[in-house]
């Protein structure tokens, strides 16, 4: 595989090889990319929780009822 950038940005990779924090130019491609799906894998959690959440329907309560059980449950956990 191969890719251009510009001088802008190669230098930029420099740098980062420069100040030791990756061996070579390689490394910091492939670090950039496991972060990337990572982030991926991360948001893609999120998405389904979002969507489990909608399909779970609505509360009876208004907020006001939910913070009084949260703080109950705290309280009754000995975390509050």
């Amino acid at each position: 595989m191969s890719i251009s950038l510009s001088d802008r940005l190669r230098n930029f990779i420099k740098s980062r090889v420069t100040s030791g924090e990756y061996h070579n130019e390689s490394e910091y491609i492939r670090d950039l990319v496991r972060k990337d799906r990572e982030k991926l894998s991360e948001e893609q959690q999120l998405l389904n929780i979002l969507r489990c959440s909608s399909l779970s329907g609505t509360s009876e309560h208004n907020i006001p009822e939910l913070m009084e059980n949260v703080k109950k449950r705290l309280a009754k956990d000995g975390n509050l």
